[in-house]
């Protein structure tokens, strides 16, 4: 993704933090999430909060904005202690945290998710709502947004529930905005927007708290960063005085040319065999994978990456071709199908496909291995837990015992529980679709790290990636595709970022 350069953004003068945190810790369940952190952030400023998954970024921004309570440490804004003891407090001074999982009612109108937990402009129990949609339409106006306010939210798009979002931040007078991944579901020019956005609330003395893995945006947007490690507030600096290298190191305590593992040979007998394979953007796609072997796939978004891993996990119905595993028959539609052939899939919307969030992580990773944990019928407990316990052991995944919910993991973590749920059945072949996204570079050198540990026992792993680095760093080969096609192959020795997009557009390299 290219993002143009703030190039007017600079460090702001050292004038006086409207946030500070001071000497934060706490515990669960006694587990030390947060380890005596300390945080300033000025106002008027786009303040980077960085830090793998699990290294405390959003216990402590919970603890600002009064969802927890810190065991030790104090808060103060403006120079004022505070302690909030509710998001509705936090509200009250100015502090607000927008999730990547916006709060944004679907059934009620644009002008009503702007004042939603304010006390409504009425006379005698009516609801005025001329002056009402007049206050929204100010929100809005101040954001250069022109959004239909009587329009449903769940009609929006992304980034217009984004902005909805941040306008009723702004209605209750926001003096530091805390924003979480902010820019995960959105394009390239709907990033670019935003910014814009962000960058005239900068300027008009907001105090921004931006939290991101995708370290090119922060490096585009931001004037401080913060890095986190274990629990600990690690470096602060101007981000015109570091490098992503040397914030991927201080992050994760090791050099970014450390995050992938050696090539395996890859050299085994054909295990996957797809010829002629159509869908409905996919057409006449042919490939073989080996055992061992690790394909990457890439090409533009709407190339038709994910419908051909869709297809091939028969989680879409094909309008041609055949997919053969192990040389067998070719394998039958539907997903249980495509499970029993060998073949499992890892979604890239792994909270909308890929686990239940509400359940434990016992019960998630069960679900799709109930033959192993059954007998006669009757599931056992003891094979659930024992399962799980393994899968938590084998996979690194940090929780707090198997009955965990998974929604309370770190998004790393719930994409292990995910990958574990599916490595549990031995798969033949693995598809993973966007295997690190929204992780932190830590956890991705562990997915990267299991990825070539399942090829040396013998799994076939197919994976895409809109990650340049990653498809050439992790794949053994490249495939490329352009408009539902295979438009080259590539050697991921040979391989480099030219070549990959000159077929990425459909031009001969």
């Amino acid at each position: 993704m290219s993002i143009p350069l703030d190039l007017e953004a600079v460090a702001p003068p050292a004038i006086a933090p409207i946030l500070e945190v001071r000497g934060i810790t706490k515990h669960f369940d006694g587990v030390q999430a947060l380890r005596g952190v300390d945080l300033e952030v000025r106002p008027g400023e786009i303040h980077a909060l960085l830090g793998e998954n699990g290294a405390g970024k959003s216990t402590l921004i919970k603890i600002i904005t009064g969802l927890y309570q810190q065991d030790q440490g104090g808060v103060l804004v403006a120079g004022e202690p505070v302690d909030f003891t509710n998001v509705r407090t936090a509200h009250r001074a100015g502090v607000v945290a927008l999730y990547q999982e916006l709060s944004i009612v679907p059934t009620i109108s644009v002008a009503e998710n702007i004042v939603l937990g304010e006390d409504a402009p009425s006379t005698l129990g009516f609801v005025r709502w001329k002056e009402l949609r007049a206050h929204a339409r100010a929100q809005l106006d101040r954001l250069g947004q022109q959004i239909n306010l009587r329009r449903l939210a769940g009609g929006l798009s992304p980034v217009q529930q984004t902005m909805v979002a941040v306008a009723r931040a702004l209605s209750i007078d926001a003096k530091v905005l805390i924003l979480d991944e902010p820019t995960a579901a959105l394009t390239d020019t709907e990033i670019e927007g935003l910014f814009a956005v962000l960058r005239s609330l900068r300027d008009e003395g907001v105090a921004i708290v931006y939290v991101s893995h995708r370290l090119e945006e922060v490096f585009a947007l931001c004037d401080r960063l913060t890095v986190m490690r274990n629990g600990r507030t690690i470096v602060t600096k101007n981000v015109s005085d570091t490098s992503i290298d040397d914030v991927i190191s201080t992050m994760v305590g090791r050099e970014q040319s450390e995050m992938y593992p050696a090539r395996g040979t890859g050299g085994g007998d054909v295990v996957l065999s797809v010829e002629g394979l159509s869908g409905r953007r996919v057409s006449d796609v042919s490939f073989e994978v080996r055992s061992g072997e690790v394909v990457g796939i890439g090409g533009l978004a709407g190339s038709g990456r994910s419908e051909l891993l869709r297809l091939l996990a028969g989680a879409q119905k094909t309008s041609a071709g055949t997919v053969q595993v192990d040389g067998r028959a070719p394998v039958g539609r539907g997903v249980g199908r495509a499970l029993d052939a060998g073949i499992a899939l890892v979604p890239e919307e792994r909270r909308a496909q890929g686990v239940i969030l509400s359940a434990p992580i016992a019960d998630n990773i069960a679900i799709a291995n109930l033959k192993s944990v059954s007998s006669g019928g009757i599931v056992s407990q003891g094979r659930i837990l024992q399962l799980a316990k393994r899968a938590l052991a084998e996979l690194q995944i940090k929780a707090r015992g198997v009955r965990q919910p998974v929604g309370q993991l770190s998004g790393g973590n719930q994409q292990k529980v995910v990958l574990a749920k599916m490595l549990a059945r031995n798969p033949t072949v693995l598809l993973m679709d966007e295997p690190t996204r929204g992780i932190d570079v830590g956890t991705k050198a562990e997915i990267y790290r299991l990825i070539r540990e399942l090829a040396a026992t013998g799994t076939a792993v197919v994976a895409v990636s809109s990650e340049l680095p990653e498809l050439i760093g992790l794949s053994d080969r490249i495939l490329v595709m352009h408009e539902g096609r295979i438009s080259g192959e590539v050697d991921a020795d040979g391989a480099d970022d030219e070549l990959i997009l000159n077929y990425a557009y459909g031009r001969d390299a």
